[in-house]
């Protein structure tokens, strides 16, 4: 894992496993550089009411970008890191300090054993951003994994997954198929040459039992600076749609970028 200066003085990259995880801005935490986090953030945002403390649970670590954001743009707001790798989770500490009063706990274990520890309905949101040899891990897309996040969300809470794939996401359709056998209001965003198939890139999916917020998500991609499109309903269904669900017996981890 390695530290590395930006471009700007105050910000820095996390690179693990040759890959850049994250960026963290230590002077203003609110900016997001990266296109996928960035999108991340437009989801944290449209939680309602706006600028209220949320209960999250980030599954992932790295830089703590986004924990840092939700400190920021929802002060008081609860938050739990679901992060195994401790010397990860300290050499960031040390290098790149948490706010005072950040309200961001780190628990060192996994995401699926962390997940699964959680109260029944204690929380608003379940980000999903974890990575393994630059790979989501197979654990974290099953149906199995898909009702343990369900089971600690409140009743109007969503999950948030970071994916990574291309098409013609054969992958990706069968995580979507196992989230949707318990959180079925399901919302998918990507850059449109990921969607396209020209690039690999990254698929955020915001599933929950009702409300997942695919309107507000649209207003949003007319004034970013990084267009994305938003797939919810038939559209998502005609494009993501008829994947067979992973299950703990039957599951893969994401795709390289170089997998075809």
């Amino acid at each position: 894992m390695e530290i590395l200066p930006a471009d700007r003085p105050g910000a820095f990259v996390v690179r693990v496993d040759g890959a850049d995880q994250s960026l963290v801005d230590l002077g203003d935490p609110t900016r997001l550089d990266f296109d996928y986090v960035r999108r991340m953030g437009d989801v944290l945002d449209a939680w309602q009411p706006e600028g209220e403390p949320v209960r999250i649970v980030h599954v992932g670590g790295a830089g703590l970008t986004l924990p840092r954001y939700v400190a920021a743009t929802r002060p008081r707001s609860a938050q739990v890191v679901l992060e195994p790798d401790l010397r990860l989770t300290e050499h960031v500490r040390e290098e790149l300090p948490l706010p005072r009063r950040s309200g961001i706990k780190v628990r060192a274990v996994d995401g699926r054993a962390g997940t699964a520890a959680l109260r029944a309905e204690s929380h608003d949101l379940v980000v999903v951003d974890a990575f393994a040899a630059a790979r989501v891990p197979a654990e974290l897309v099953t149906v199995e994994y898909a009702a343990s996040a369900a089971r600690a969300l409140a009743p109007a809470g969503w999950l948030l997954m970071n994916l990574t794939d291309r098409a013609p996401f054969t992958w990706t359709r069968r995580v979507v198929a196992a989230v949707r056998t318990v959180l079925p209001d399901l919302v998918l965003s990507a850059e449109p040459a990921t969607l396209r198939g020209r690039r690999f890139g990254n698929l955020l999916l915001v599933a929950g039992r009702r409300g997942v917020p695919a309107a507000a998500l649209r207003s949003r991609t007319a004034t970013s600076g990084l267009p994305y499109r938003v797939l919810a309903g038939g559209e998502l269904d005609s494009s993501f749609g008829g994947g067979r669900p992973f299950t703990e017996d039957d599951c893969a981890p994401s795709p390289l970028p170089g997998d075809r």
